[in-house]
């Protein structure tokens, strides 16, 4: 067999989210069958790097994923703890499905019936600093734009603080969890809307329609704008060819 003399037209690089992916399901294994039980922590970062033969940076974003999700805790000093969940599961989304193009769509799904009761609760509950926040977090996707960056990160940072806004701590922790999948999606999302100068400003205005309702104190506008600016996202998916 003849390798092309440049390896990196045959072969792919494995992206480290894969491998942390890979990691976090085998310690979530590992976790569930009782291994460290004895200890009731994981074992450090540099053991787990070897024992895996990967970089520490990988065990570390393994790690985190296991935090989000309610299986481990980091306490400053002592190392990675198991938490005790007396036989409650954890929610768990698989990353490597939740950024497929079906699967976009239906984290879209899943961000609309939320965060349509988000922006309600915010418009009823928000006070002017946390007004002056949303439009802050607002203006800097703008400011995104006009750099040039795909302003996910903003995008994300928008949402939130209209959470914030709501008061409601269970709101703020089932975005914080959300969060890693809502960046995948909204990657996708946004590098669509970015390709055509009509949906960069549909964007725009539904964006804005949700901060003018929570403005204005009106949690049925507020709720409509939520749905109507997430409905549209899935339609601008379909539009591009991504179902």
């Amino acid at each position: 067999m003849t390798f092309s003399a440049n390896p990196t037209r045959m072969f792919e690089k494995i992206p480290p989210r894969a491998l942390s992916d890979t990691v976090a399901q085998q310690l979530q294994k590992l976790i569930e069958k009782g291994s460290f039980a004895a200890t009731g922590k994981l074992p450090s970062e540099a053991v787990l790097a070897q024992e895996f033969g990967v970089s520490r940076t990988v065990i570390r974003e393994a790690v985190s994923r296991l935090k989000n999700e309610g299986m481990v805790e980091p306490r400053q000093g002592s190392g990675v703890f198991i938490v005790e969940r007396a036989g409650i599961r954890p929610l768990r989304i698989d990353y490597a499905q939740a950024v497929e193009p079906g699967a976009v769509v239906q984290i879209l799904a899943l961000r609309r019936a939320i965060e349509a009761e988000v922006a309600s609760e915010a418009a009823m509950r928000r006070t002017d600093a946390q007004m002056a926040a949303i439009d802050a977090a607002l203006a800097r996707i703008d400011e995104a734009v006009r750099d040039g960056r795909d302003g996910v990160a903003e995008d994300v940072a928008f949402h939130r603080e209209i959470a914030n806004a709501t008061g409601n701590p269970y709101f703020l922790t089932t975005l914080a969890f959300l969060n890693q999948y809502l960046e995948a999606g909204t990657l996708v999302t946004r590098r669509n809307e970015a390709l055509r100068e009509d949906f960069s400003r549909q964007v725009r205005e539904e964006h804005a329609a949700i901060a003018a309702a929570i403005r204005a104190g009106d949690p049925a506008a507020a709720r409509h704008a939520a749905q109507t600016h997430l409905y549209n996202a899935a339609r601008r998916l379909a539009e591009a060819g991504i179902r």
